[in-house]
């Protein structure tokens, strides 16, 4: 099972360190980039999964374009 943990900076040694004396765990912190594309990727597929469930309106593809 993969995780992903938001630690506040104070607390990220200590709990990295903690994580590293379990010989089951694989931990690797990320890059700033690297955890900015995953939270984008999130909130996208929870705004596809709104648009599924009729909770969001979805924006014309050509609108978008125009838009850019």
């Amino acid at each position: 099972m993969k995780v992903i943990l938001d630690i506040k900076d104070s607390k990220a040694d200590f709990v990295m360190e903690l994580l590293g004396n379990f010989s089951f765990v694989k931990s690797m912190p990320l890059s700033p980039y690297k955890a900015k594309v995953l939270e984008d990727i999130r909130e996208a597929v929870d705004e596809m999964r709104m648009v599924s469930e009729g909770k969001l309106v979805a924006r014309d593809a050509e609108e978008l374009f125009n838009e850019l």
